[in-house]
This record gives C-alpha cells, structure tokens and sequence, in this order.
C-alpha cells in the first residue's frame, strides 16, 4: 500500500524550531520529486519547499527561505523539513506530497499525500 505520513508537527513558541518528518511507504521516493504544502484556516494551500530525489535540486518561496531546509535519507525513505525561526504566520496544518519525475512541480501533479500535521507557532 502506497503511503505517505508525516510525524513532527506540535506547538512551538515564535523563533523556535521543529522538524517534520515524511516517511513513505509501498514505494522508494527515487525517482520522486516530493513537496512540503501547508494551509491555514481560510487560505489556500501554498509549497513551501520541494526536493528532487534524483538530482538533489531543492526550491522555496520567499516566505521560507532562508529559514526552512529539505533534506532527504534514502536509507529511511523519508524526507524532512527543518523549520527554524519560525513565525506565528507559519500556523498551519503541513502535507508532504510526491509524484513520479525528476521536476518539483505544482499542486495538481502530484499523486500521493500524507494526511497532515498541525504546526502551531504561538507564545
């Protein structure tokens, strides 16, 4: 069975950090390319970071560069987001997402998703 889970999510006090994990599972991520999302409440769901899996290239909007990092185990399968310095507007409920292809892309390609975690950022 194909899956994707994320574990990581909790409360955090502004300028604080936590990690996210995505492990995958009934398939090998590859040759995936695999995206971190996020909404909040009342607001589209936005990428905030992407990593190719076969050639390493990595993407972030300007709302999260320079503070948030996407690395990859292939040993584990898994793939993080390291989330440093972060704000009250990073509340969200967080999604990782792939699809096959060496390319990050937008929202609509890709095919599996995990089912979220709640990231709160709140003094």
């Amino acid at each position: 069975q194909v899956q994707l889970v994320e574990f990581g999510g909790g409360l955090v006090q502004p300028g604080g950090s936590l990690r996210l994990a995505c492990v995958a599972s009934g398939f090998t991520l590859d040759y995936y390319a695999v995206a971190w999302f996020r909404q909040a409440p009342g607001k589209e769901r936005e990428g905030v970071s992407c990593i190719s899996l076969s050639d390493g290239s990595v993407y972030y909007p300007d709302s999260v560069k320079g503070r948030f990092t996407i690395l990859s185990d292939d040993v584990k399968n898994t793939v993080y987001l390291q989330m440093n310095s972060l704000k009250p507007e990073d509340t969200a409920v967080y999604y990782c997402a792939a699809h096959y292809g060496s390319k990050c892309s937008p929202r609509p390609f890709y095919d599996y998703w995990g089912q979220g975690t709640q990231v709160t950022v709140s003094s």
